[in-house]
């Protein structure tokens, strides 16, 4: 099936399907379907290095991919013990708007979770003390959370 932008801002799509008793329409739904685990792999791989490692051997990559997508699956376990509140942020930029949360969400709200946990993102003195407001160290502590 070919899909065609009646506008022509976007090329042509080539869908491709093995059964071919589908309607059409069913298979574009599979094909959005799918973008969210797409998005989920390519943060994957962006944020946790799976496809682009730097060892040497072919046994080196053998063991480190497998802990990587052990790493994957902690970070989504303890994303799920996360309030409600925490997991459903959603990080939005000026060019990209998403419905849903990404691993890359997921990955900063359990950071933001360790961190305040160990007491990196209150003060310990007093809130009359604090040197900076509630507001910029809210923001610091957002940027931390998506760039570390």
């Amino acid at each position: 099936m070919l899909l065609r932008d009646p506008l022509r801002r976007f090329d042509p799509q080539a869908l491709l399907c093995t059964d071919l008793a589908q309607e059409p329409l069913q298979v574009i739904r599979w094909f959005v379907q799918r973008w969210q685990v797409e998005v989920t792999f390519r943060e994957v791989r962006d944020h946790l290095g799976v496809e682009t490692q730097r060892q040497w051997s072919d046994r080196a990559i053998a063991r480190t991919t497998p802990c990587l997508i052990g790493l994957f699956s902690v970070v989504t376990l303890l994303a799920t013990r996360l309030s409600p509140h925490a997991r459903l942020q959603v990080s939005d930029t000026a060019w990209y708007r998403k419905k849903y949360p990404t691993f890359s969400d997921t990955l900063a709200a359990v950071r933001r979770q360790i961190w305040s946990e160990q007491g990196l993102l209150t003060s310990r003195l007093s809130a009359e003390t604090a040197k900076l407001p509630p507001a910029l160290r809210e923001g610091i502590a957002y940027a931390l959370c998506h760039a570390a």
